[in-house]
């Protein structure tokens, strides 16, 4: 389990290296065993309230599916999307949480962002939608995630960042990263008018064709 902790901890320090997160903001985490093994009864998550420069391997929280932590630390206040996501979405090996710039700055005026790109449908949709506002660590968030997120593997969350995951953390990663470009993107062609959106014709062949994307024969 140290090597799987040491690599949270290395993709956290990326994902403030791309300028996701600063501080302590956001979170991160892995599916795994309470013995490290991969899939298992848990997750690892970065603790509440430490700079990830700071992390050690031991500060990471193993937590397991009832909401139990185990560790000398505590978990990130936003273990329960964490662990919902999991329980739901079988296809999640990990979640990143962020308040980076872009998504933020959209998050803010709760807008659902629609198909002005054809990456959109790298999240399994027409749309990245936002999620309804709730506090911070609240099981009302992390309901209202879950929801925004059905057929979807990202979405913004009102009034406060965005959530993502992927099969393992280095997709974790570079989702989060492509949701904020693409953030970044609309952000900036709003600003000369409305983008032109791409209709439902297009987006039904885009996503048929990410269906295999990325994948070497």
């Amino acid at each position: 389990m140290a090597d799987l902790r040491r690599a949270l901890i290395a993709t956290a320090l990326r994902v403030s290296a791309a300028g996701l997160n600063k501080g302590t903001a956001g979170n991160l985490s892995v599916r795994c065993g309470e013995n490290g093994e991969p899939g298992g009864c848990g997750f690892l998550i970065t603790p509440t309230g430490m700079a990830y420069g700071a992390l050690e391997a031991d500060d990471i929280v193993f937590m397991r599916l009832d909401g139990t932590p185990v560790g000398r630390r505590k978990p990130s206040s936003e273990w329960r999307f964490h662990r919902d996501l999991y329980v739901a979405r079988p296809e999640a090996g990990a979640v990143l949480h962020a308040h980076s710039p872009f998504a933020t700055s959209l998050a803010c005026l709760r807008r659902e962002i629609p198909p002005f790109h054809y990456m959109i449908a790298r999240f399994g949709g027409t749309t990245l939608r936002c999620a309804s506002y709730a506090t911070f660590g609240t099981q009302a968030l992390s309901d209202a995630a879950l929801t925004a997120m059905e057929a979807r593997r990202a979405c913004l969350l009102a009034n406060h960042g965005m959530l993502v995951f992927g099969r393992d953390l280095a997709q974790a990663l570079d989702l989060g990263t492509e949701l904020e470009t693409l953030c970044e993107q609309y952000w900036r062609a709003s600003q000369l008018g409305d983008p032109v959106l791409l209709d439902g014709d297009e987006m039904a062949s885009v996503l048929e064709k990410f269906a295999g994307y990325g994948q070497q024969d």
